[in-house]
């Protein structure tokens, strides 16, 4: 199986979490996800096709030294945790993000995102909704971090707690 999933997402009735209920400080840690050498093949086959990503000898001669999957393979993954572990009502909606990938995601590694709530803005010109700032940390198995994201996200107020309709 070339990814698969460790721990199940969160049960469908688990609470929604409106702007309301976010405040900065606030961590949230999703459930984790691991991936093998067929699942970052097939990834970079498709979107990166680079050969360290692709052959295990053409990756062991390059600046990795060893199979390595793509950054946005690795992106591509955390957005499947926050999406099964930071249940947003109305979903994880991005407007922007910062990403950095400060060590590789190899074979076998088990993906784990750390989300850290840095801001919560309530928008003054649509009163149902806001923007949060959010640190993510997508760590191994050993604790490594291999993916570092600063976003914004679109979260909406919970309806009726706004002083319009909704």
């Amino acid at each position: 199986m070339p990814e698969t999933a460790t721990h199940p997402a969160p049960d469908a009735n688990t609470a929604k979490l409106y702007l309301d209920d976010l405040q900065p400080g606030q961590r949230h840690v999703t459930g984790t996800r691991t991936l093998d050498a067929d699942a970052i093949k097939a990834f970079a086959a498709q979107f990166d096709p680079q050969p360290f990503h692709l052959d295990e000898g053409a990756a062991s001669r390059s600046f990795f030294g060893g199979l390595a999957a793509s950054g946005w393979h690795t992106a591509a993954i955390t957005m499947r945790l926050m999406v099964d572990g930071l249940p947003i009502a109305g979903g994880v909606i991005g407007a922007g993000a910062d990403i950095t990938w400060p060590a590789p995601t190899r074979p076998g590694d088990t993906l784990q995102a750390h989300c850290e709530i840095l801001e919560v803005k309530p928008s003054r010109s649509r009163p149902d909704r806001g923007m949060i700032t959010m640190r993510t940390e997508t760590r191994n198995q050993r604790g490594e971090v291999v993916q570092l994201m600063t976003t914004k996200v679109v979260v909406f107020r919970r309806p009726g707690t706004w002083g319009a309709e909704g």
